[in-house]
């Protein structure tokens, strides 16, 4: 079993520096790839409203036998539930289809600015963490106009905000801006989809160079920028090789190498938090 580190969130609480994604991840079969994950040492569990797998999630911790208190359970505000009293709720019913007493972390998963009650849904959280039922808060996808906006309303920063990040996508620009405002950044698809980063020549060089996989060589891209991967793997062995990280890391000409795989176009559905309109 690998021992995932932590870091510190700007509300005190200790995160694992990645955690496992279950985007697609349902039903029985989820289930399992869910415990194996745990069982590997991930402890951090990436869930949401959208995924329609709350309850596997739930499942999968009450059968892992790991203390719930060493787990790091998140999942998602969907659009559909932006005004404040509906926010409320949908914690609350979250909270009942995964069988928990608390969220370790939820969050806003887009902006839709265009529907512009963000700022609502925002203001419900923060109640949500003064009632015991979330730890942390967070968004997703949301841009520095956005977290600026939700902060000036609030007084409140997120402690995470999950973006798109992978080496077509490297959001420099942006990771700084969370960064700068005390604010962890997460990764969703952070090896990409499709596979075509961890085909790239210099990625499989650096991979040579330490004896490693492309994608652990991704995932340690990640972590040295200060970004906690969300990795959806429903492979054990490919769940084992991305957490077994921890005994190298890469230089900063190394990263530089692989932050110049970005593209201008490199978006994987070109999913702009300005203009996207959530899936519901």
């Amino acid at each position: 079993m690998v021992n995932i580190p932590t870091l510190t969130l700007n509300d005190g609480h200790p995160l694992p520096v990645m955690g496992l994604g279950t985007y697609q991840i349902r039903g029985g079969a989820g289930r399992q790839q869910i415990l194996a994950a745990i069982k590997s040492g991930y402890r951090l569990i990436d869930s949401a409203t959208n995924y329609d797998n709350e309850g596997i999630v739930g499942e999968a911790i009450r059968q892992s036998g790991v203390p719930r208190s060493e787990l790091f359970i998140t999942s998602k505000l969907p659009g559909k539930y932006h005004g404040y009293d509906d926010a409320l709720m949908a914690i609350q019913e979250s909270l009942a289809r995964m069988g928990l007493d608390y969220f370790d972390l939820f969050i806003i998963h887009w902006p839709l600015p265009k529907r512009d009650k963000y700022v609502e849904a925002w203001q419900a959280l923060v109640t949500a963490q003064k009632l015991g039922l979330i730890r942390s808060i967070g968004v997703s996808n949301f841009e520095p106009e956005h977290l600026d906006r939700i902060i000036d309303a609030t007084g409140v920063k997120p402690a995470v905000n999950q973006i798109e990040i992978h080496p077509y996508w490297v959001q420099t620009d942006n990771v700084q801006a969370n960064i700068d405002r005390g604010i962890t950044v997460e990764a969703w698809s952070p090896l990409g989809r499709g596979g075509g980063a961890m085909r790239e020549p210099v990625v499989q060089a650096i991979a040579d160079k330490y004896g490693k996989t492309p994608s652990q060589i991704i995932t340690r891209w990640h972590i040295d920028r200060g970004i906690v991967p969300i990795l959806r793997s429903t492979n054990p062995v490919h769940q084992r090789d991305n957490a077994t990280i921890f005994d190298f890391k890469l230089t900063a000409e190394e990263i530089d190498t692989i932050n110049q795989l970005n593209r201008a176009d490199g978006r994987i559905d070109g999913q702009d938090p300005n203009e996207y309109e959530e899936f519901e």
